[in-house]
């Protein structure tokens, strides 16, 4: 089961309390505070688990408390520091504050920490209040309360290039054709319930990440269909391949559609850089012009057909290329 957005409620450990307490011990005749201070409480933070694809772990258990300061004792012991509390995400969640809609954080690299709730500070013992004016303090402070909120969790697949298109437009033939992932495959619209990641290679070790995105409808900005809940996947992407299927009445109103729901839903989806893709060439009459689109802005325009592998190689150096595009262009802007 694919899960991509969970609420759950984080509370840091509270602080443990200072200690009143006076020293008694031989050789020390008047003794003296000796109260030591509580422990800080542990803090909750989301640490990324490269193995995880999916946030189903936290779909049933929703409240996730760090432990405990303990409290201070005599002799000037300190108490112990509560444990932090570890809860593992996959690569590419953004934590968001559920009340006020604020985005605490993303996590997209393995090992990448956010800490998401603070544990309370340890109170102080009656030693800390001594002075040369108040030599036997019977003050002590209390322990702080843990940071406790409800927080969403939201999973953006990464990947290098995401595949557009209607219902049945051959998406998910086209992934199992070009990588190992072996997505549902149906005759009937909506086949795909969840987005499909696979994973390209190429000859001379190279390879990229493919993203199948269920089928997008009119309307989908606004939640029709299986609506923006996944089309917040494709938000990551550096490059848009939009299948267009051959055997469509209208191919350019095709695209006009699913050009309008990108940019409804985001205006950056409407930037990234896509190519056309005709898929099902096999079904295209032997003889008759291979189909066209006017598509400004559209880096290439190609015709493939993944039941019998025409195509293919072309399509896939030209996502190559666009992505090591993508690339410099990135890395001459962190240069900057």
């Amino acid at each position: 089961m694919f899960i991509d957005s969970v609420r759950i409620e984080v509370r840091g450990g509270a602080g443990g309390s200072g200690a009143e307490a006076f020293r008694r011990e031989k050789g020390v005749p008047r003794g003296g505070p000796a109260g030591g201070d509580g422990g800080w409480g542990g803090d909750v933070r989301l640490v990324v688990d490269a193995g995880l694809t999916t946030l189903s772990d936290y779909r049933y258990r929703r409240h996730h408390r760090a432990q405990r300061g303990l409290h201070g004792g005599g002799f000037n012991r300190t108490g112990k520091s509560g444990q932090d509390l570890e809860l593992r995400v996959p690569p590419g969640t953004i934590a968001l504050d559920d009340g006020t809609g604020q985005v605490l954080g993303e996590l997209l690299e393995a090992e990448d920490t956010l800490v998401v709730a603070r544990g309370g500070r340890g109170g102080r013992g009656n030693a800390r209040f001594a002075s040369s004016t108040r030599q036997t303090p019977r003050r002590w402070e209390p322990g702080g309360a843990g940071e406790e909120r409800v927080i969403r969790l939201e999973l953006k697949l990464l990947a290098d290039i995401g595949l557009v298109g209607e219902p049945n437009a051959g998406k998910s033939t086209l992934l199992s054709r070009i990588s190992h992932a072996r997505p549902r495959i149906a005759d009937y619209p909506f086949t795909t319930l969840t987005p499909n990641l696979g994973v390209v290679e190429l000859p001379d070790y190279r390879s990229f990440v493919v993203a199948d995105i269920p089928g997008i409808i009119e309307g989908a900005h606004e939640g029709k269909g299986l609506g923006h809940q996944f089309l917040r996947h494709i938000e990551r992407t550096r490059a848009l391949a939009i299948l267009l299927p051959v055997d469509q009445e209208d191919p350019a109103a095709t695209l006009a559609g699913l050009r309008s729901e990108l940019e409804e839903y985001s205006p950056r989806l409407a930037r990234l850089p896509f190519a056309v893709v005709f898929s099902k060439m096999d079904l295209h009459p032997a003889g008759d012009p291979a189909p066209v689109v006017d598509a400004p802005g559209a880096w290439d325009a190609y015709h493939i057909s993944a039941v019998t592998g025409d195509g293919l190689g072309a399509l896939l150096e030209g996502c190559w290329r666009r992505l090591e595009d993508a690339r410099k262009a990135e890395t001459a802007l962190e240069d900057e």
